[in-house]
């Protein structure tokens, strides 16, 4: 039986029935009906993505379908990866849907409607055939309905905030100029070939020359980088990221971005792989490049947020910046022939994903139970959620050490395994290589540290100590159904951290397939590398520690008891007091360090790379230009890469639509001398040149 096929074109199926039960069922029944029809289409995709991965393919042609080259499926192991990924997160991130959008409730919104729960499964189920499609029209058009979906689901509460107008628009223009850049680049790439099918664009894509090819990467690395938020491309992500619908939210960070980085593998490493060689070098130093600044940029940017759904974003960001490096480093060491080190970069890459999509799930999910018992996202003005939100701390809990790469946490491994590759890959050939090489071990070593910064502030500000608002006092736990889907990603976490072993030699055999080596990690309990040096066992690693924490507490609590009990039993009985706080009264939650005085630090190391505003207000009295009435403080972080680089074209753009309301004054006679002059142009051109 092929699973492949079976499960894909079952998910369809579901999918389908999900769209069509979105326009018949009645509101009350809808986001039920809706939901457990679209989970079941993700867990029905995640078992076809599971058995792709364990070597089943799956080959479909519908001629007629698509006009002129119809549609083409081919489900392959890197193709299974992602679509796994993909069927996972919708299927948590749907019975999530179903609590968060019911009607009559805080979170709702109005998401209840036929619109909105009609959009859902369609971006589910283009997520899951995007890595399934077998040619570059498939490609195109999956791609396309992805972003339509999207860009509908990110403006479904577009009536409720202005912020969420202005975030589709951004990530309208920046998804579609991203579309143009990958239609031109795999155009460009399919050109030579007799058709567009993957197997025969890899045969023609040998006869490229080296600067068509390296224009076709460069293209594709714009067009898949910027849905994957890659640094500068990344300014869509933390609007839209933020104001979407947290269900949607968690399927955009940790399912589709990963798209992109799909995409970069699918060209760069598997289309055009026969051209991997020294004249390749430059494409995946670039790359290396890219993800660098990207993860640096993005955990700077995540750890002075106070945003707590925008913190989130950024992090996405940094994470696509950590696989993107993987990804560049796997070519780099393809093209100076180490495939050993290639496959266990690109390995590490595939294991990042993989944890990323978990955590960042269980993350925007618990950011989105906040959201929906508090109304707000600003870190300053919560705190105090562990006594009434105790399941929705405990997951922001899990999920903030699943993602600061500390020990046992799920992005530990993958980023061990990146770093191992990154140091056996020195010292490197070249003067460019032996200086990015080093670059991107520091990067990834910054990041990590930072990323712990950044979830130490998000979780003791916005769930600890004493609420600094109403809404914060005042909120509530979620509806079973969004815990539910806080317990299923919370064990996915949980599964990534202790056994990584069970997936990462099969990353690794499909990591050694691409870049034409034998897997390079080995053995079920202790991650083996082969070829070189290294081995981790993170189950060992978490008992170990689980050992070391009940001695501490036996040290700590049982021996000073059996020590003092005696004394305690013959003197006299304990009373209560208050401890001594030097006569100051109890903490109140203004002398709480809030997000934004908890990054201050931090934003004093890097003020050089931020470059925040700062703006001091002083107020006299009347009376007395000696005597202070008050003083306002402000103090903003904008996003450098989008005051530098965004904001001089946006200004360019409001000059010429000025210009052109000048030209466009309505008059026909006007508009007919503007053709007549084009023409008269035209003419003279075409004598001149002929």
């Amino acid at each position: 039986m092929n699973l492949v096929a079976l499960g894909l074109g079952s998910a369809l199926v579901l999918g389908v029935a999900a769209l069509l039960a979105a326009l018949l069922t009645m509101r009350a029944a809808r986001p039920v009906v809706v939901g457990v029809l679209t989970s079941g289409a993700g867990v029905l995709g995640a078992i076809a993505g599971v058995a792709a991965m364990g070597g089943q393919t799956l080959s479909v042609q519908l001629p007629g379908l698509l006009p002129l080259s119809g549609v083409v499926v081919a489900v392959d192991a890197l193709g299974g990866v992602f679509i796994a990924v993909s069927g996972a997160v919708a299927a948590v991130a749907a019975i999530y849907g179903i609590g968060y959008s019911r009607p009559g409730v805080a979170g709702g919104h109005g998401l209840d409607g036929r619109g909105v729960q009609a959009v859902l499964p369609l971006f589910v189920v283009s997520l899951l055939l995007v890595p399934a499609a077998g040619s570059v029209a498939t490609l195109l058009v999956c791609w396309e309905l992805m972003a339509l979906t999207s860009l509908l689901l990110v403006v479904a509460e577009h009536r409720r905030r202005a912020a969420v107008a202005s975030a589709g628009r951004w990530y309208a223009v920046m998804t579609h100029l991203g579309f143009v850049a990958i239609l031109i680049g795999l155009l460009v790439l399919a050109a030579p070939a007799s058709g567009d099918s993957y197997v025969q664009v890899r045969a023609a894509a040998a006869t490229l020359s080296p600067v068509t090819a390296g224009l076709v990467f460069v293209l594709c690395v714009i067009g898949f980088g910027s849905k994957a938020g890659i640094v500068p491309l990344h300014a869509w992500l933390p609007r839209a990221h933020p104001e979407a619908p947290s269900h949607v939210s968690a399927l955009m960070s940790a399912a589709m971005v990963n798209l992109g980085v799909y995409g970069i593998i699918r060209v760069g490493l598997d289309l055009m792989g026969a051209l991997t060689g020294g004249g390749t070098q430059w494409w995946w130093l670039l790359a290396l490049a890219l993800g660098a600044i990207s993860a640096v940029y993005g955990i700077l940017q995540a750890v002075i947020s106070t945003d707590l759904k925008r913190m989130l974003a950024y992090s996405t960001t940094e994470n696509m910046g950590l696989a993107l490096i993987g990804v560049g480093a796997s070519g780099l060491f393809a093209s100076t022939g180490r495939p050993v080190l290639a496959a266990l970069a690109l390995t590490a890459a595939l294991l990042h994903v993989l944890g990323h999509a978990a955590f960042k799930s269980l993350l925007f999910l618990a950011a989105g139970s906040v959201v929906h018992a508090t109304g707000t996202r600003d870190l300053d003005a919560l705190g105090g959620l562990r006594p009434v939100m105790p399941v929705t701390t405990a997951a922001f809990g899990l999920g903030a050490l699943a993602a600061s790469a500390l020990p046992p946490g799920t992005a530990f491994v993958s980023e061990w395994v990146l770093l191992q590759a990154l140091i056996h890959g020195l010292p490197a050939q070249g003067v460019a290589t032996s200086i990015v090489l080093p670059v991107a071990v520091a990067a990834v070593a910054l990041t990590a540290g930072l990323a712990v910064a950044t979830f130490v502030k998000a979780f003791g500000v916005g769930f600890l100590a004493r609420p600094r608002s109403d809404a914060a006092a005042h909120a509530h736990e979620s509806s079973p159904s969004m815990l539910l889907a806080l317990a299923v990603a919370g064990l996915g976490c949980v599964g990534l951290a202790i056994a990584p072993t069970t997936f990462l030699p099969v990353l690794g055999r499909i990591a050694g397939q691409l870049v034409g080596s034998g897997p390079p990690v080995s053995g079920a309990l202790t991650a083996e590398l082969v070829g070189i040096s290294g081995s981790l066992s993170p189950v060992l690693l978490v008992v170990a520690l689980l050992v070391a924490t009940v001695l501490v507490m036996v040290l700590v609590v049982a021996v000073p008891r059996l020590l003092i009990a005696p004394r305690t039993r013959r003197s006299r009985a304990r009373r209560a007091a208050r401890l001594w706080d030097c006569g100051a009264g109890p903490l109140s939650e203004r002398m709480e360090y809030t997000a934004t005085s908890f990054a201050e630090p931090l934003q004093r190391v890097f003020d050089n790379v931020l470059q925040p505003d700062q703006d001091i207000d002083v107020t006299h009295l009347r009376e007395s230009a000696y005597l202070v009435a008050s003083v306002a403080y402000r103090r903003r972080v904008p996003d450098r890469v989008e005051r530098r680089f965004y904001q001089p074209v946006l200004a360019a753009a409001e000059v010429w639509g000025r210009a052109g309301r000048r030209l466009a004054t309505g008059s026909v006679h006007r508009y007919l001398g503007y053709g007549f002059y084009t023409l008269c142009a035209l003419l003279i051109l075409l004598v001149v040149t002929r």
